[in-house]
């Protein structure tokens, strides 16, 4: 297989949960767009680990760290940019496992973090008639908070994980917060990088919802997952108060230097 000269200072990191074999395609496409690639095995019992690492054996720009147990998206993208940070890696592109995210536009996202390391690059995601429309319609209210929590930043879309974000300031942040461990990560890591004065860049980007039939998995819980969603817009909204003179004044002097 051809690949990409290796990356010193990017790379691509797949937090990996009981994926399916959707993983190993995933992968592939990956490292088919970027060098290198690191995937971090959340406490996944399918197999998907072995697999990885049989891969991993046979091609250099993949690595693997298999957590022993699960800790959840923000905890096995905590663990990956800790084990980046270490190896001089400066920013991370997070895609899912389970082949939502499009490969094919990762060198477009590295290329634009690169013309602005200081900032966050992140998908906005476009839908096709695969998406169920609940998760469509419910995401929205999400989008608003974290409008409004930011004083529209310019996140666009608070819950797509295809994203480049910068390590350092990340790997602060989730340090600080004892939370940002599930599937809250995303639109908190967002916002509080928002807050701590990193821009965030947006793409278009697909998104595409897999049946069961054509080996998709999903994780999400409606219940569970959106009180873990409105216990964390409660906290934000706690935090923006707090911030609101700040956030003000970095939006009034953001327009008078235009």
């Amino acid at each position: 297989m051809s690949t990409p000269p290796a990356s010193t200072t990017h790379l691509v990191l797949i937090p990996s949960y009981n994926p399916g074999l959707k993983v190993d395609e995933t992968v592939r496409a990956a490292r088919a767009q970027w060098n290198p690639v690191w995937v971090v095995v959340d406490g996944s019992t399918d197999g998907s680990v072995e697999r990885l690492q049989g891969m991993a054996m046979n091609d250099p720009g993949l690595h693997v760290i298999a957590l022993p147990t699960n800790r959840g998206k923000g905890g096995a993208v905590l663990a990956g940019i800790e084990a980046a940070s270490a190896s001089g890696f400066t920013h991370v592109l997070t895609m899912d496992s389970d082949g939502q995210h499009p490969a094919e536009l990762i060198p477009r996202f590295m290329a634009a973090s690169q013309a602005a390391p200081d900032a966050m690059v992140l998908g906005l995601p476009k839908f096709d008639a695969s998406a169920p429309q609940i998760r469509v319609q419910g995401r929205r209210l999400s989008n608003l908070f974290a409008d409004i929590e930011t004083l529209w930043a310019g996140i666009g879309d608070s819950l797509y994980g295809f994203r480049v974000y910068p390590i350092e300031p990340l790997r602060t942040i989730m340090r600080q917060q004892p939370w940002m461990r599930r599937f809250d990560f995303d639109p908190e890591a967002a916002v509080r990088l928002c807050w701590a004065g990193v821009r965030p860049i947006q793409i278009e980007a697909p998104v595409r919802y897999f049946r069961a039939h054509e080996g998709g998995v999903s994780h999400f819980n409606y219940a569970r997952d959106n009180l873990l969603l409105s216990w964390m817009h409660l906290r934000l909204v706690a935090g923006f108060g707090v911030r609101l003179p700040l956030l003000a004044a970095r939006r009034v002097l953001g327009r008078e230097t235009v």
